[in-house]
């Protein structure tokens, strides 16, 4: 069976099981719970020329729990994705609506498998993370909205806080993370994570193994068009007085056509409350990356520093601050936001003033996430 039919057969197998679970003779404990998210924003963005954008989104949830014998239980997550935006160029109006998150869950007490449309992350890294994989969050955006991916993930607990991670996904045929090439859509990609209490905190190490579509670039000969991928990834977080944590990553692409088969990243940050008033949340984060030739060749690095604050201003109000450092090109990523909560309503406005290009991701972001100058208004129901 194909990869894109073993994608189906699963997506068509969680939809069924979740609809019938409404259906199932009732039983103590079966619950049900529908909640959603609405947003709308206007953007002014200012660079050769004033663009603004208008935009809404709204992301239904339906969440089931079914327990079984014993400490068993099976839940399940719909969410649906639906927006419309109007941009003053040449895209117009743009709507859209798609499936956020589709999956079944099986759990208990020291156990869990998961499969279907689901959001994957981990590390410790905050800003500036080579642990991002699989998702996307923007450390700027508020609702920290990123696709999913779709695959089978299961987990074990051990007792003494030991946990280990396997997965495996396929039919995802788009970029993810901080991929530039997506994967081949039939060949599952696999991987896993061993996370485990070490010198009073924690330390893991993670592994991912895929092929690459490589058919747009005409990069190999053999009429494969495609490479192996493997990465190997080392993280770990403790308390020391302050918080302090890294993320390593070594990432090797088994294709000749491409001398710098080996990429490298390192980010190391740390995080302290100052008691300054209702306190004061700073972060730091610094990231190397490279390239080279060969694993043990350092290759030409470049480096980029990032510092946020959060202040609780009172009950209702809190403000925070980000700012980026690119060493290599000396350019200066700044963005300030405030906030007003009131029950179910958030209120955001929100700043930026970056350079047009945003040299900190090179992928399909690298244009959309605030660059230029401009301001943000965002209003958020949770019901």
């Amino acid at each position: 069976m194909g990869c894109s039919a073993i994608k189906l057969a699963l997506m068509t197998g969680v939809l069924c099981l979740v609809a019938g679970l409404p259906f199932v003779p009732a039983a103590p404990g079966f619950e049900t719970d529908l909640r959603g998210q609405l947003s709308g924003w206007f953007v002014s963005r200012q660079d050769d020329k004033r663009e603004d954008n208008t935009g809404f989104r709204y992301i239904p949830e339906l969440d089931f729990s079914f327990p079984l014998d014993g400490d068993l239980a099976i839940d399940a997550e719909v969410a649906a994705d639906g927006y419309w935006s109007s941009k003053e160029d040449e895209d117009g109006d743009q709507a859209d609506a798609e499936l956020y998150r589709l999956w079944l869950r099986v759990a208990a007490t020291q156990y869990e498998i998961r499969g279907g449309l689901q959001k994957i992350d981990f590390g410790s890294a905050a800003l500036l993370r080579p642990l991002m994989w699989f998702d996307r969050v923007d450390p700027h955006d508020p609702l920290g909205l990123t696709e999913g991916v779709t695959g089978l993930l299961g987990r074990y607990y051990f007792l003494n806080n030991t946990n280990v991670w396997l997965w495996s996904l396929f039919g995802n045929d788009e970029p993810k993370g901080w991929e530039t090439m997506a994967s081949v859509e039939d060949r599952p990609e696999i991987g896993g994570r061993v996370q485990t209490p070490w010198l009073e905190g924690e330390i893991a190490l993670s592994f991912h193994y895929r092929e690459v579509d490589a058919e747009d670039l005409d990069l190999i000969d053999d009429g494969t068009n495609s490479f192996q991928e493997n990465r190997l990834g080392l993280d770990g977080k403790w308390d020391v007085g302050v918080g302090l944590w890294f993320e390593s990553v070594v990432i090797h692409q088994d294709i000749d056509a491409i001398s710098m088969q080996y990429r490298k990243f390192l980010s190391i940050g740390l995080d302290y409350t100052v008691d300054l008033g209702n306190g004061l949340n700073a972060i730091g984060e610094t990231l190397w990356v490279s390239a080279s030739e060969d694993w043990d060749d350092s290759g030409e690095i470049v480096a980029f520093s990032a510092a946020s604050v959060n202040y609780p201003v009172g009950l209702l109000d809190s403000a925070a601050g980000i700012i980026y450092f690119d060493w290599d090109n000396q350019d200066v990523y700044r963005y300030v936001s405030w906030e007003r909560r009131y029950d179910n309503w958030r209120f955001y406005a929100m700043g930026f003033w970056n350079p047009e290009v945003l040299q900190i991701y090179a992928t399909d972001r690298a244009e959309t996430l605030f660059g230029g100058k401009g301001v943000q208004l965002m209003t958020v129901f949770n019901h």
